[in-house]
């Protein structure tokens, strides 16, 4: 790589100063970064990893309506992704239905946002934004909204937890012991089209996946311990977001190839160090007590 492309993109010519401009997105992105680190194990046990990415262009298209016309943004991204959560969660009961609902979903909304986007007249920073993210558009009233979706988020998953723990690894099961598997799977996609539109804010549409995903999958590949995992998944999206920031600060990128960046390489040191950990367990009995259950296994799929 050329020097000076490499000097362009990690300067730290007056870091510190620079920090104090982006505080708002630094307490941001840690935020988000525990929202995204405790809804992401349920997503990836529940196989909703697409049903993300769809939502996440409904947000898109509703942030660019709302900057289109001179309205709240953050609200717009909100708007767009309650009512893609509602419609997945409502007429997805199953997998091959929730799939083509979101594939119909998606392109409308990207075509709907760069609509928007191409015909709004502003700086084309906050354009580029909404796709890829930025780290000095979080001024204080953003940074309250932010906080305060944030907090339903995660208050509503701290009240569901263990019923949603349970319908998520087993619902059949889960729905014969009373659990209303039903009333939770709304209440969880709701919760999810939250944490997206927040997310949207931070890292862009396109690139959502890497805070909402990418860390719990990780955390899936070192354990499936109940306890482990979200812990191990908020550290990961925590460090993502909070170290893209700081590093997008040395060059003129935006934030969202510092994120995902940080995030593809956690994954890959943890798959690697889980598929040694396999391998070993693989080389001795059959099954090695306390080795996950099927019911694990399926989790950690």
């Amino acid at each position: 790589m050329n020097l000076d492309v490499l000097t362009h993109i990690l300067s730290f010519e007056n870091f510190g100063e620079l920090v104090v401009l982006v505080r708002n997105s630094i307490i941001a992105g840690a935020v988000l970064g525990v929202v995204g680190g405790l809804i992401g194990p349920f997503v990836i046990t529940r196989n909703l990893p697409f049903a993300v990415h769809g939502i996440s262009e409904l947000s898109f298209a509703g942030a660019s309506i709302a900057l289109l016309v001179g309205v709240n943004v953050v609200t717009g991204s909100v708007v767009g992704s309650v009512l893609a959560a509602l419609i997945i969660g409502l007429l997805g009961n199953r997998a091959r239905e929730r799939n083509s609902i979101i594939a119909v979903l998606m392109p409308f909304g990207l075509g709907l946002g760069i609509l928007s986007l191409a015909l709004y007249q502003g700086r084309a920073a906050n354009k580029f934004g909404l796709l890829t993210g930025q780290i000095v558009s979080v001024d204080n009233p953003q940074l309250g909204w932010l906080l305060g979706i944030s907090a339903v988020v995660v208050v509503t998953l701290f009240v569901v937890w263990r019923p949603l723990t349970f319908a998520s690894v087993d619902p059949d099961v889960a729905a014969a012991a009373g659990v209303p598997v039903r009333g939770l799977s709304i209440v969880f996609m709701l919760a999810l089209g939250l944490a997206v539109a927040v997310s949207v804010q931070i890292v862009g549409a396109l690139l959502v996946l890497s805070l909402l995903v990418t860390p719990a999958a990780a955390a899936l590949r070192l354990t499936v311990a109940p306890l482990w995992v979200p812990i191990l998944s908020v550290v990961f999206a925590v460090t993502s977001v909070v170290g893209g920031i700081l590093l997008a600060l040395g060059g003129g990128l935006p934030i969202s190839p510092y994120v995902t960046t940080i995030s593809f390489a956690i994954w890959l040191v943890c798959r690697i160090v889980g598929g040694r950990r396999s391998a070993r367990g693989r080389g001795g009995r059959a099954q090695e007590p306390g080795a996950p259950t099927p019911s694990r296994e399926k989790v950690a799929a």
